[in-house]
């Protein structure tokens, strides 16, 4: 069976995003970019949202990911990625399959049929659909020592308790902590 990964990074406050989408507030130090290099060996199938995976095609297939950071872009670009959207036609992005309908029974079907595990990446509202039908193994949280005024919460609608068991946490030199949880 396949696991389920969730990577998030969050301010302080709890804001994926502020009210624009916009990130630029996350902190892209060695540490963190280490980090990301390191996961992207693990050839993990890639999960987004429609807003997520547009705004990641539009920056690593550039040639300006592969200056900034190679390895990433790298990764980023041979990975197989599913997309899910129920308006999107197509997906340029390389390696890329659109998911629309019922996607946590997709998605649970596929867990149970594959070794290839999965991340999510960013993705707030999938993240959180996808927790709380059970599908999260590991959740890991990158938090900024930042806080916004508005914005995208992670767990915006969670109608129900969701308890995590600490497995793990790094601080950065930067002063990002991050946390990884296992949904139990």
């Amino acid at each position: 069976m396949a696991q389920l990964s969730a990577f998030v990074f969050t301010t302080l406050n709890g804001f994926l995003n502020d009210l624009n989408g916009d990130i630029s507030w996350h902190r892209h130090g060695t540490e963190e970019n280490e980090y990301a290099s390191k996961s992207m060996e693990a050839n993990n199938t890639l999960l987004f949202g429609r807003k997520t995976y547009e705004m990641m095609a539009s920056y690593w297939p550039t040639p300006m990911a592969m200056e900034h950071d190679a390895a990433v872009a790298k990764g980023m670009n041979s990975a197989n990625k599913i997309v899910f959207s129920n308006t999107l036609k197509s997906a340029d992005w390389q390696g890329t399959q659109i998911m629309s309908g019922d996607i946590v029974k997709q998605i649970q079907n596929l867990k149970n049929s594959t070794a290839n595990n999965m991340t999510i990446l960013g993705s707030g509202k999938i993240v959180s659909l996808f927790a709380q039908n059970g599908l999260i193994d590991e959740l890991n949280l990158m938090i900024d020592p930042i806080a916004i005024g508005a914005g995208s919460t992670l767990f915006a609608g969670v109608n129900e308790f969701l308890n995590f068991k600490l497995l793990s946490t790094k601080t950065m030199k930067s002063g990002v902590v991050l946390l990884s949880y296992k949904l139990i």
